[in-house]
């Protein structure tokens, strides 16, 4: 029995038995990567480790039920857009484009074309729902070459229905770029969410919560990988109920993706900036125009006053001295004075009498050195 199990376990440590054994567990391993990718092989990687380390296999279904990949564009389309995606940002560094056309973050800019909206720190109201679109006008509109080169293959595909797209974004992200989660407003954007990326892979997450200083992500429900050249369409629970972002380990390399969508016609605006400010133009020279009116006339009226003050105070001090004068020198008679001037001579003219006492000339010539000093 000792030579038996003796011989046993040498079989089983033998070298054929090894190898035998770790083919039939890279058979099975090979098998189970062609069943989780119909048929194709695809090599691991440690986005799918994050989908089975996932409980909740109720509500994967469901994100998974709304999101819809499909190679679409080949190397050599994706070169041509993405020189036109470095035109694109050539134009906006010259500062060409429209003021709410390009949205720059660091590491990450969004440049906006035929509609754009007010969203994250822009919004006068925080909260769902809060967003806006920008005035008609204030967004440049969709170029030619995503027309030509992006827009029409997806309706030549039957992706979406022709003229769908009204709206364009370009996000491009540096390496360590980010976009916080977030559900693409359902009051501005009819569904599906279309994006397409170029210049190297990535992936999109679902139901991340970030946290900053440090910024830090949490394990996320779906981490779905995304290839350049690759269409990703995003409805129904996947984009209502769901966040989505892009974390900063997912971006390795220049990273760039465009973002199509369909506004609806009723969706909610802001008022015009333009037509505000100059309204408050008019209304701040009306007032500062009516305020000055107003000062310049309380002003001069006070001034009209004063002087019909000084000059009544003036003129009845010279009455009354004179009146004193002609009683205390026996005389009656009173001069009325009507002008500046009319006063000024009467002042030198001098109330004499025939007969008049040295004391009495030097009392009239102290009072009209009094006048003359007052």
């Amino acid at each position: 029995m000792a030579e038996n199990f003796k011989d046993l376990r040498l079989k089983l440590q033998s070298p054929h038995n090894s190898s035998s054994s770790r083919h039939s567990r890279d058979r099975k391993s090979e098998k189970s990567r062609r069943d989780s990718s119909n048929g194709k092989y695809k090599s691991k990687s440690h986005y799918q480790d994050l989908d089975a380390s996932w409980s909740n296999a109720d509500e994967l279904s469901k994100v998974h039920a709304g999101i819809k990949q499909r190679r679409l564009f080949n190397d050599d389309q994706c070169e041509k857009i993405e020189e036109k995606i470095n035109e694109t940002v050539k134009i906006a560094d010259k500062g060409e484009y429209k003021s709410h056309t390009v949205d720059r973050a660091p590491l990450r800019n969004k440049y906006f074309f035929g509609e754009g909206y007010t969203y994250g720190s822009q919004l006068e109201k925080k909260g769902p729902g809060m967003e806006r679109l920008y005035p008609k006008g204030e967004v440049d509109e969709i170029p030619d070459w995503i027309h030509e080169l992006v827009i029409k293959p997806l309706y030549d595909a039957k992706i979406v229905p022709e003229g769908f797209v009204n709206s364009a974004v370009i996000n491009d992200y540096m390496p360590g770029g980010c976009i916080v989660s977030h559900i693409d407003p359902p009051h501005i954007f009819d569904r599906p969410i279309v994006s397409v990326s170029f210049f190297s892979d990535s992936a999109l997450c679902f139901g991340c919560k970030f946290s900053f200083r440090p910024i830090r992500v949490s394990t996320p429900v779906l981490c779905l990988p995304i290839d350049r050249g690759c269409v990703t369409m995003i409805s129904g629970y996947a984009a209502d109920d769901i966040t989505h972002c892009i974390r900063p380990q997912d971006v390795v390399q220049r990273r760039a993706v465009i973002i199509l969508r369909r506004v609806f016609p009723d969706a909610p605006r802001l008022e015009p900036v333009v037509e505000k400010e100059s309204s408050r133009k008019r209304k701040r020279s009306s007032v500062e125009s009516g305020s000055i009116s107003e000062d310049d006339s309380h002003h001069k009226s006070r001034r009209t006053v004063s002087i019909h003050r000084s000059k009544h105070h003036s003129s009845s001090h010279r009455q009354s001295s004179k009146a004193r004068k002609t009683e205390k020198n026996g005389h009656s008679r009173v001069v009325s004075k009507t002008s500046d001037s009319q006063d000024s001579s009467e002042d030198d003219e001098a109330v004499v009498t025939p007969k008049k006492s040295v004391r009495q000339v030097r009392v009239s010539r102290m009072a009209r050195h009094r006048k003359l000093c007052w």
